[in-house]
């Protein structure tokens, strides 16, 4: 199959031979399956498109941020409680630390790759996460880790913090797609490979997890529905974006 050029001036899909639907769902099968690049492209290949795992590669670094950066904008605001937590990540024999904070309802709200888990680290994540979104939380819930209340009391002392075990598993639990994508990947290159990928790759996977178990099969293809509709509206954008 010969795919059509994409030279349209003024668009992030300029100067690339396919289409923006090959590229935007390469992109998808990606960020949001737990998918190597070979396996893209052969998943490809079956549909009579000739494309390279390099090239996906491309691809993904250069579109997966934008897309998610998009679907961060067009989301409803997520919850005032939220859940922290930071898991260690093995990158070339160093120790490097996941930090992340979800919602009350698992929404993904921002990630941050660094090597320690002292009060100056999580001071930088708690500023990470408040310059992202425009309001300041009601609750916080963390494990016991000392460097959360210290840096609360700094940056959000008038926020209720909670410790208590047994609170943080929906922030525990957030880690296990990026577990299995670790795995897949046979670890992360260096600390901002990991950095760009499961930034882009949160809000992508979340963005298509409305929560099948609380919902009906009515309402659940009803809000599927609706997600591939913003999906699609985000990658049309890209082809305006210059």
């Amino acid at each position: 199959m010969e795919p059509p050029p994409m030279d349209t001036p003024g668009t992030l899909y300029c100067r690339h031979r396919f289409p923006a639907e090959i590229i935007s769902h390469c992109v998808w099968l990606y960020f949001r399956f737990c998918l190597s690049y070979r396996d893209i492209e052969e998943m490809m290949m079956v549909r009579g498109v000739l494309v390279t795992y390099e090239t996906i590669r491309q691809w993904c670094q250069k579109f997966g941020q934008t897309f998610a950066n998009d679907l961060r904008r067009r989301r409803a605001r997520p919850g005032d409680k939220w859940h922290l937590d930071e898991v260690f990540l093995k990158i070339n024999g160093q120790t490097q630390y996941l930090w992340r904070a979800v919602d009350q309802d698992g929404i993904g709200l921002d990630i941050l790759v660094q090597p320690h888990r002292d009060k100056a680290a999580a001071k930088w994540f708690f500023r990470k996460l408040l310059k992202g979104l425009p309001y300041v939380p009601r609750v916080l819930i963390t494990d016991k880790l000392l460097s959360y209340g210290a840096a609360k009391a700094e940056l959000l002392p008038g926020v209720e913090h909670r410790q208590h075990q047994g609170l943080n598993n929906r922030a525990e639990n957030s880690h296990q797609p990026t577990r299995e994508r670790e795995r897949r990947m046979r670890r992360c290159k260096s600390p901002a490979h990991a950095q760009r990928f499961l930034s882009a790759q949160g809000l992508i996977a979340s963005h298509f997890r409305p929560g099948r178990h609380r919902l009906r099969a009515p309402a659940y293809r009803q809000q599927m529905a609706q997600c591939f509709q913003t999906w699609r509206a985000v990658t049309r954008l890209a082809c305006q974006s210059a």
